[in-house]
């Protein structure tokens, strides 16, 4: 279980990416009190978990429910996952890891921005709904994994949200350089690992039995 945590705490921490989310976080509430700045950021932090946490528990039903085999997951959201982590590699930002420019103008002009774009896309975003999706999918039944998952979820959140209570320090400590440095760095382990998933649901898809063989074993 040790190794697990490690491993899914690796992946999520990586795709949220708490200090790339702080210097967004810092842009957009530049000039706000900082109360005012400590309550969108909690605010922002448990809607955030309510989204993932509902992605957690009932993921796996609703890949089910769609009729959707976890290889094919697996491949998809490796898939997606590389192309968060070349964004990252090259400091770009799109739609997956931060907002689009329609979105960044629509933000300036909301004066909560707790719901939108902190809570989604900048925490719980495509990536991390992703993420949490195939951890879950992997073993979701067995409840300790589950445990592990929802342990994960809770440390990565609350580490996004001391960044986020600290975002002004720590611009101040590293600037938009030194944030892209880390993203970049990040993005090349994220690489590898979208690359991991995609490898586990081609094998995992190659291995599994056929709708014929399926039959015959079921009139055998």
């Amino acid at each position: 279980m040790l190794d697990l945590f490690f491993n899914y705490f690796v992946v999520l921490f990586v795709v949220v990416d708490p200090i790339g989310v702080a210097a967004l976080f810092s842009a957009l509430t530049h000039g706000e009190p900082r109360a005012r700045q400590s309550r969108v950021a909690i605010r922002g932090t448990l809607i955030a978990a309510f989204v993932l946490l509902l992605f957690a528990l009932f993921g796996d039903a609703l890949l089910r429910g769609l009729g959707i085999g976890m290889p094919a997951f697996q491949i998809a959201g490796g898939v997606l996952l590389f192309l968060l982590a070349v964004d990252m590699v090259f400091a770009r930002h799109s739609g997956l890891r931060s907002t689009t420019l329609a979105e960044q103008k629509e933000a300036e002009h909301k004066k909560d921005i707790s719901v939108f774009p902190l809570a989604v896309p900048l925490i719980a975003g495509p990536g991390a709904l992703t993420t949490v999706l195939l951890m879950v999918g992997e073993q979701g039944k067995e409840p300790a994994v589950l445990g592990t998952v929802l342990a994960v979820l809770g440390v990565v959140l609350g580490l996004t949200l001391l960044a986020l209570l600290l975002s002004a320090r720590i611009m101040a400590f590293m600037g938009e350089t030194g944030a892209n440095v880390v993203s970049r760095v990040l993005g090349i382990v994220l690489a590898a690992l979208a690359v991991q998933f995609v490898i586990d649901g081609a094998t995992a898809a190659a291995s599994a039995p056929s709708d014929e063989e399926t039959a015959q074993v079921i009139t055998i």
